[in-house]
């Protein structure tokens, strides 16, 4: 299975200007995604930053309560302050709020994992996840962020972006082959996202993960701006993905429900779309 930290984003700091502020919020990313408290010493392993400069905003992080500081492990976490921020920007950004009652009911009528997904800095973010009545143990949980170019609902978000969007993000795919499945360069992604426009909808034929299976639409304002995704997911050993698509009903009933409510909370302005 692949590790959490096989999917993290290029870090905040690593372009050009961004200066003090984008550094020290890579600080901050790189602690986070470990998924645990961190020692100091650990970190400065793996910086690019001299000692004194990553001490310094590590220091920093922790007075303004982004990190919070155990002094008897002497390890550094999130702080409340940072999840406050987390709190509320899942509330005024995130599509969870909206699409939870719609998300509940296709997992009632699947009984399969239900998965709802953004793109996060040409990555893909799960923002909320209902488990499938057999719980199955596969890589994606709420919060976490996984490839775009070898997940069904990265795949479908990937299908319905402008050129102006789609080239600079295949540009930041890592291409890693993590099954045989996996597609691995960039002209065979764009045949297989000319297909995925055409059919309305992606499929994840085990190319994450071995043995899991899934079928994806995105989540679209009513102008075809990409929002989210919406999927299902299950194992080979459960069903097939033409037993998948027999959720193509829900799954687009659900995925309209969400873009239409998502246009009017985020582009109230744009009601002529």
């Amino acid at each position: 299975m692949a590790s959490e930290r096989d999917h993290k984003p290029e870090a905040p700091g690593d372009g050009p200007g961004e200066g003090t502020v984008g550094k020290a919020l890579a600080v901050l990313d790189d602690i986070a995604a470990r998924g645990r408290p961190v020692r100091f010493a650990e970190l400065l392993e793996t910086s690019p930053f001299p000692k004194a400069t990553l001490y310094r905003f590590v220091q920093v992080l922790t007075r303004q309560g982004m990190l919070s500081y155990d002094p008897e492990r002497q390890t550094y976490a999130p702080g409340l302050r940072l999840v406050r921020l987390a709190h509320a920007a899942w509330q005024a950004s995130s599509l969870a709020p909206i699409a939870r009652p719609h998300l509940d009911r296709l997992s009632r009528a699947t009984g399969e994992t239900v998965h709802l997904a953004q793109l996060d800095a040409g990555q893909v973010l799960y923002v909320d996840k209902r488990n499938a009545r057999e719980p199955v143990a596969m890589y994606s949980q709420a919060g976490k962020v996984g490839p775009a170019y070898c997940t069904g609902v990265g795949k479908a978000m990937l299908a319905y972006l402008p050129e102006a969007e789609l080239a600079p993000v295949l540009q930041r795919q890592a291409w890693h082959p993590f099954t045989p499945k996996t597609i691995t360069d960039a002209a065979s992604m764009r045949a297989e996202l000319a297909a995925i426009r055409a059919r309305g909808h992606a499929f994840d034929d085990e190319e994450h993960e071995p043995g899991i299976i899934c079928i994806a639409v995105p989540i679209l304002t009513r102008a075809g701006r990409v929002l989210g995704a919406l999927s299902v997911t299950s194992t080979t050993a459960r069903t097939s993905l033409e037993g998948l698509t027999e959720h193509l009903p829900e799954i687009r009933r659900a995925v309209e429900a969400i873009g239409d409510e998502a246009q009017d909370w985020r582009f109230p302005d744009q009601a002529a779309e």
